[in-house]
Formats: C-alpha cells, structure tokens, sequence
C-alpha cells in the first residue's frame, strides 16, 4: 500500500493546515471531472481522499504513524471524517450545491428584478457644463396594497411545500464516490421559499405593480453623446419584495451649429476675409462662455488654429478643461464691384502678380476651348 504522506506530498511532521491545503490542491488537481480522458483520475481521487481520511483525523494518524498501516481503520466512506465538506470547499467554495448531504444555504429569496434603459436627449451646452435632466420609464414598482408580499391584506405567504422553505430542491445520486447532492431553484416558489395562497388582487401575486415614474438625473459636466450613467436600485422591482433592478440613462446629445467636440476640446470654424488674413484683424468670438478677443495676426492662412486653453469641455470625473481650438478659413470674394476690382488689380500690379485681363470675352474664350 502507497505510504499516505507520499499521496498526499506532505512530510511526516506535516500540521493538520498543511495536509488540508495539499489535499485542496490536489483534489483540484485529479478531480474525474476534471481529467476526462485520464482513466486513471477516479482512482487517484479516492485515494487522496482515503489519505486525507486518515490523516485528517489525529487519532487514525496516530495508530498509522505507530503502525504503518490502515488495516482495522473504517474506509468503507472515503470522504468520512470532514474530507467531503473540504472537497466541496475546494472546488464549490461553500456554496450551491455539493457532494453528499451538503450544507444548505437557506432560502435564497425572491430574485432581483431586471435593469431598464432608457434615453435622454441634452442640448450641447448641457451636456458641457452638467445639468439635471428628468426621465420618465414604465417600471415595476413595489405593490402598495400588500407591501410587495403578494399575498391579500390580511393573509400571509405559507411554506413551499416542495422545497420546505429553502426555496431550492435537491437531488441525491449515489456513485462511485459517494452520494452526490445537486440542487436547482425550486419551480415552485421561483426560490422564494413561500407560496401564495390568497393572491394580492392589486398586482396577482407578483408583489409589484407596472406604472410610470420619472426620475431626475443629474447630468454630470463633461458627458458625451452616448455616454451612460446608472443609477442604482431604480431598475424593475423584484416579485414578492425582491431587490430592484438598475436604471441605464443613455445619453444623447444634439449637435451645436458652431462648436463640435474633439474629446475634450471645442473646435469652431470661422472664417475671415481675404483682406482681414493679410492685414489682421481684432474679432470678437463668441464662447460658450461669453464672448472673448480673438487677435488674428497679419499673414494668417486658411487652416490656421488659435487655441482658446480653458474655455473647452469639463475633464469628465478630472480637473480642468480642454481647449477652445478655432480654426480659420480665409474667404476669397467670390464677386467684386468694378472700383473692388480695380483696387486688386493694382495691388496684383504693385506685387507683380499676374492676373487675367478684364476682358470678359477671355473666359468666354477658355470655357469654349474646353468644351
């Protein structure tokens, strides 16, 4: 017979905490579920468990340190002695369902109720500097008239019947290992642990009622088009008193006629004459937080920025905000009045740049030749 310390790979002066964590690891290790194809694994698993049985127990340690053997020792269960409740722990952590006669949990409770989503829409500068905004969604409520138990005023939820209360039925097969327990959320009472006799006739039994209710949510500074805020507990109810669910705001945000978002930068456009590019100008800039001075330089160039730094989008859960990026379009007049013309002609003249004649046959003539 294998000496039981060598199965469990612990040292003969190995503490009861040592050979339990061996025996955890290696039940994990060479558990049949675990090694499918391994034919060997089962047999392995029961004799990490007939050691850990052994050893597991002073007194069987002690007669098997004296005499080296497990002969007159009781092995007709080989998870006797604690090492069922250390291999459910080990893969199950104490809870749900386990090996032989497991450990009930209790009556696990009416479950939660579902999230909700539901959309708001914000006007751009909303959505920059935060607002509070209110929304409206059709929603299970808790039932007032039979303060969400279901059951009629002056009646009472009985006992399941089917799972006695633990609101979970349990199954037991015997193997090769022993009895394995498995268990499911009793079809009964939907895991509740009670029924109702005498339903509420406001909500039916349900414990909850469908109404709509509108929240006010405060918008933080900084959100986007389609950025999500969740508010906690004011999702559906639960039926017969169960938690509710969340309530998903997503956001939607309109579009600004000047300004677009560029993460957290603003960018606006404008656009300045031919003559304002090359001599500068002082502009007045409307913001979205009040108007600002805006000096365009001599020689500026379509597509030029000037970075307005502070006056962007709020940092959303940060400090401080992006910049103000304004982007520039010089305008080349599209029509010119005769004296317009003149002037530019001699200002062409004066740079010695060549221009077309003022003779309107010579376009005349250009478009013919191409067409």
């Amino acid at each position: 017979m294998a000496d039981l310390y060598e199965v469990l790979e612990v040292s003969r002066d190995a503490t009861q905490d040592d050979i339990k964590r061996a025996y955890r690891r290696l039940a994990r290790e060479h558990h049949p579920d675990a090694n499918l194809d391994d034919p060997h694994a089962e047999a392995r698993f029961k004799e990490l468990a007939s050691a850990y049985e052994v050893l597991s127990d002073p007194d069987k340690r002690a007669k098997y340190d004296r005499f080296g053997t497990t002969d007159g020792f009781d092995m007709g269960d080989p998870f006797g002695g604690g090492g069922l409740g250390d291999i459910f722990d080990a893969f199950f952590g104490g809870g749900g369902a386990g090996f032989g006669g497991g450990r009930s949990r209790g009556p696990s409770g009416p479950p939660r109720g579902p999230d909700l989503e539901v959309t708001a829409m914000l006007d751009f500068r909303s959505a920059v500097f935060g607002t509070q905004t209110d929304v409206t969604v059709r929603t299970a409520l808790a039932c007032d008239d039979c303060g969400a138990t279901g059951a009629a005023p002056g009646t009472t939820a009985a006992q399941c019947p089917d799972c006695m209360g633990t609101g979970e039925v349990r199954t037991v097969r015997q193997t090769v290992l022993g009895q394995i327990v498995s268990a499911a959320v009793c079809r009964r009472c939907s895991g509740a642990g009670h029924t109702i006799e005498s339903p509420c006739p406001t909500c039916h039994g349900e414990g909850r009622v469908v109404l709509d209710r509108t929240y006010t949510v405060d918008v933080p500074a900084g959100v986007d088009d389609g950025s999500l805020l969740k508010l906690s507990g004011r999702g559906a109810a639960g039926p017969r008193g169960g938690p509710s669910g969340d309530l998903f705001v997503k956001l939607r945000v309109r579009e600004d006629e000047r300004f677009h978002r560029d993460g957290d930068d603003l960018v606006h456009e404008i656009k300045i004459s031919m003559a304002q590019g090359a001599l500068g100008a002082h502009l007045e800039l409307a913001t979205l937080d009040g108007n600002e001075d805006l000096v365009i330089p001599k020689g500026t160039q379509t597509g030029r920025e000037f970075h307005l730094r502070g006056r962007g989008v709020p940092k959303l859960n940060r400090r401080g905000r992006g910049d103000l990026v304004v982007v520039v379009t010089v305008e080349t007049p599209k029509k010119v009045t005769p004296d317009e013309e003149e002037l530019l002609r001699k200002f062409a003249e004066l740079r010695g740049e060549d221009v077309a004649p003022a003779d309107e046959g010579f376009f005349s003539k250009i478009r013919t030749a191409f067409s």
